[in-house]
């Protein structure tokens, strides 16, 4: 499709849209001074709690995902438990395997030749396992450390995104233009905004 066509097509929707909104006047009605209507008090504002994001944040602190359910947002807590829980698996696994290896080595140390590795793997290679083990076991902890803190981290600033203040103030809205002398269209955005 062509930009003309996209073009003809995005006039042809806007000039559908605004033909619905125009009203004919009948020349046996009775005409009524018409007064404009401002309604002030037609928006319901909710009151900002400051206090929100701090508690949803201290909630989270406390129980991973508390702080989503404060904040109604009960789809991401399976997704917080899984994130943790998974961090602390690879920790615990990475733990237990450490010290399969390192028990081992102490064993060969005290001059015992029956651990599971003797035939297996040298002593270096007991070395070298217990240090692969050990910076996965870090690795994991740390990465545990830092999705528990995340955690907190959208609780908190899902609660400041709950407070964001949308009303009619602040609007954006497509228009129709047509010129006259050049013979073209004209179509743009307006962005209001009210203090």
């Amino acid at each position: 499709m062509t930009n003309k066509g996209f073009y003809s097509l995005l006039v042809c929707f806007f000039s559908l849209l605004f033909s619905f909104s125009q009203t004919e006047k009948d020349s046996t009605s009775i005409s009524i001074k018409e007064s404009p209507i401002i309604a002030i008090d037609t928006i319901a504002r909710k009151a900002i709690d400051p206090l929100r994001p701090a508690k949803a944040a201290f909630y989270s602190a406390v129980l991973p995902g508390l702080g989503q359910a404060y904040n109604k947002k009960y789809w991401k807590i399976p997704i917080v438990w899984g994130a943790i829980g998974t961090g602390i698996y690879f920790y615990v696994r990475n733990d237990t395997q450490f010290d399969r290896y390192r028990d081992a080595y102490k064993r060969r140390l005290a001059g015992f030749t029956d651990d599971e590795f003797y035939d297996l793997i040298s002593d270096d290679g007991l070395i070298r396992a217990q240090e692969q083990f050990r910076q996965n076991k870090e690795m994991s902890l740390l990465i545990t450390f830092g999705l528990y803190a995340l955690n907190i981290i959208d609780a908190n600033i899902d609660a400041h995104l709950l407070q964001f203040n949308i009303d009619e103030n602040l609007s954006l809205s497509p228009h129709y233009q047509y010129n006259e002398l050049e013979n073209t269209s004209d179509l743009g955005l307006t962005l209001n905004f009210k203090f």
